[in-house]
């Protein structure tokens, strides 16, 4: 399972502009929480494909999601 680690940066593209690159560096994880760059604190909340995954944005119907894979 690949999971988010400390010191890497994260990021994903927005579904509705592609050009838009969503970032999210870690600075510190518990178990089941990471504490970013930006002093936010983002719940893992899903798995998907075998990669742990966080909502940057929060949950709305196309909010971007950020998985432990797609590291910069």
């Amino acid at each position: 399972m690949n999971k988010f680690e400390a010191g890497k940066t994260y990021q994903t593209r927005s579904i509705g502009d592609h050009d838009c690159i969503i970032r999210v560096s870690v600075v510190s994880r518990t178990a089941k929480t990471i504490k970013t760059a930006d002093g936010k604190t983002l719940r893992i909340g899903s798995f998907y494909d075998g990669s742990e995954c966080v909502k940057p944005w929060g949950s709305y119907s196309m909010a971007p999601i950020v998985t432990a894979r797609e590291a910069a």
